[in-house]
């Protein structure tokens, strides 16, 4: 057990808990509707704001969606520290999680694309926070439309790899909730942008809803990452330098003769390599070390 279990349950506690203390600050400052208020007016007539009271007349601007809880301060600089601080979690999530599966002799595309996706999405968290819809609507559109489909495909390559990876039945049965977790998390992500496209006051309402659950999913799944982080040590950020340093030394001091000489009885794994994952002589999730090398034949490099 290490101290790494600590940073998915903190990111998942700290982005959750935060998001919905700045959908109550904004809808105690009447800067938003409460998202059980379905009932909305295309003009309201000048209301009496009572303080710590939600409004009672909403139009289409007071929708409940989590950018527009962000706009107005002082709510807006909460949500701009929960993007940045998120953000930052969550690319360190997914290098330790990337780093994780090679330490298991899993160097593959999907690993590759599931960090590259996982920090796309951060990037886009980043511009959500930092550049609110009222005032930087273009931008924050932008990192919007990144961050959301971005989070999807890591959680959907993560649930590959846990597959590709799990030994025992507890691990399926931590695959098999991050395949229900990835499902909610694409229904309700393709239902909000569905119902955003409508003018509807009762479409927009559930747009907003849609976008709250999907958030809160992807959030939960972040924090099932606990359950691998247990066994993160510091042999496993090394398992990555290590096979970058022997693909790096094998790239450049290889014999030519031992490349010529084995083309032919590398095609099969180069073919195996490319498409999905290989060894690389690391861990092994059983707890053995397996090597996968080249050997130089004298014989063949002579006749050569």
């Amino acid at each position: 057990m290490t101290a790494w279990i600590v940073l998915p349950v903190s990111l998942a506690a700290f982005s959750i808990t935060g998001i919905w203390i700045v959908y109550a600050m904004a809808v105690m400052n009447h800067h938003v509707c409460p998202v059980e208020n379905w009932t909305y007016n295309v003009t309201c007539t000048e209301e009496t704001a009572r303080r710590g009271f939600p409004k009672t007349c909403c139009t289409l601007q007071d929708i409940p969606l989590i950018s527009k809880c962000g706009v107005y301060p002082p709510e807006s600089c909460l949500f701009s520290l929960i993007g940045n601080v998120g953000a930052f979690m969550v690319v360190m999530v997914c290098m330790l999680r990337y780093a994780q599966v090679i330490e298991h002799s899993h160097h593959c595309w999907t690993n590759t694309s599931a960090l590259v996706s996982g920090c796309v999405n951060a990037l886009g968290l980043v511009m959500v926070g930092n550049f609110q819809v009222d005032h930087a609507k273009s931008l924050h559109y932008v990192g919007a439309g990144v961050a959301f489909p971005a989070g999807l495909l890591f959680v959907c390559l993560q649930c590959v790899l846990t597959y590709r990876i799990a030994e025992t039945t507890l691990d399926y049965w931590m695959a098999h909730v991050r395949v229900v977790l990835s499902a909610g998390a694409l229904v309700s992500l393709v239902l909000s942008g569905v119902f955003f496209i409508h003018e509807s006051f009762v479409l927009q309402h559930a747009a907003a809803i849609c976008e709250w659950v999907f958030t809160v999913i992807i959030l939960v799944y972040y924090g099932t990452f606990t359950y691998e982080f247990g066994t993160v040590t510091t042999d496993t950020m090394m398992a990555v330098l290590a096979q970058r340093s022997s693909l790096h030394l094998h790239h450049h001091h290889q014999p030519t003769g031992v490349i010529m000489g084995g083309m032919g009885s590398m095609g099969g794994m180069g073919k195996s390599a490319a498409m999905g994952c290989g060894p690389h002589g690391l861990k092994s999730p059983g707890g053995g070390s397996t090597s996968a090398h080249l050997t130089c034949n004298p014989e063949s490099t002579a006749m050569l």
